[in-house]
């Protein structure tokens, strides 16, 4: 099985750089690194080349220009450009624990996708945390929240079973799925705009196409990286979308990534 990270970004380049150091000191490495980049500046693109010289992965860059809140289009791209046949997911906000990657493979299965939660870390700690570049958090380390997540226990993450029901826990910055599985139901709605749904409504829209999910529990840490909200002035048309993807029991998109493939 050949392994993609994919990672999705935004303008905020000091948070990219802890990322993706704890993408190429991963115990077990993706076989490449995509980076879905919703138009940053070149001070993203300096950061990810300096990357690219140092990585014993392959780092890929997949960019377009800033547009508003276009994540979805972003990802499909990455997502079609794959040389993977999994795909490992995550945000440029969420730092992951050297085990990450691995754990993800460990618990890939044929036609099940993958979700785990973060551990947050706290708005008043974020100086000390870009200062000294920090990458590991023990389960007493200050800065963190939600501690519980912090813990490594892969024998007790076997007891999570597969179900067929979407997870309120389900979040688009710590996911894992088959490419095959994605592009059956046509990856990522690109008629969302703005903030909100696209990581959910591509789920419940693989769950209706035969998918099932399983929560990665004590395996698969990240550390989320405190910000401010997003704009979420397009989350109710978003919603609306997705309401009719449960409702109709929606397989396919009409905009998505047949596009790029």
């Amino acid at each position: 099985m050949k392994t993609s990270l994919l990672i999705s970004t935004y303008n905020w380049p000091e948070a990219l750089d802890l990322v993706l150091s704890s993408a190429i000191n991963q115990k077990n490495q993706a076989d490449e690194i995509l980076i879905a980049d919703d138009g940053s500046t070149e001070e993203t693109k300096a950061l990810i080349d300096s990357f690219k010289s140092k990585s014993i992965v392959p780092i890929r860059h997949f960019w377009h220009e800033d547009n508003g809140f276009r994540k979805a289009i972003i990802l499909n791209k990455a997502i079609a450009g794959a040389t993977g046949d999994y795909i490992v997911q995550i945000d440029g906000d969420c730092i992951m624990h050297k085990n990450f990657v691995g754990d993800h493979i460990a618990m890939a299965k044929e036609n099940t996708y993958l979700y785990g939660s973060r551990v947050n870390i706290q708005e008043d700690y974020l100086t000390e945390l870009f200062k000294n570049r920090k990458l590991k958090f023990g389960f007493f380390d200050k800065g963190i929240k939600k501690r519980t997540r912090n813990l490594r226990i892969p024998l007790l993450s076997r007891m999570y079973g597969r179900h067929k029901e979407i997870s309120k826990k389900m979040r688009g910055c710590n996911v894992s799925f088959w490419k095959k599985d994605v592009i059956d139901v046509n990856g990522y709605n690109e008629e969302f705009v703005g903030w909100g749904r696209e990581d959910s409504e591509l789920i419940l829209r693989m769950i209706n196409n035969g998918v099932l999910g399983q929560r990665l529990r004590y395996r698969g840490i990240v550390y989320h990286i405190w910000h401010k909200v997003k704009d979420k002035s397009g989350f109710k048309r978003n919603d609306a979308i997705q309401e009719k993807t449960i409702a109709e029991k929606s397989t396919w998109c009409k905009k998505g990534i047949d596009a790029y493939l």
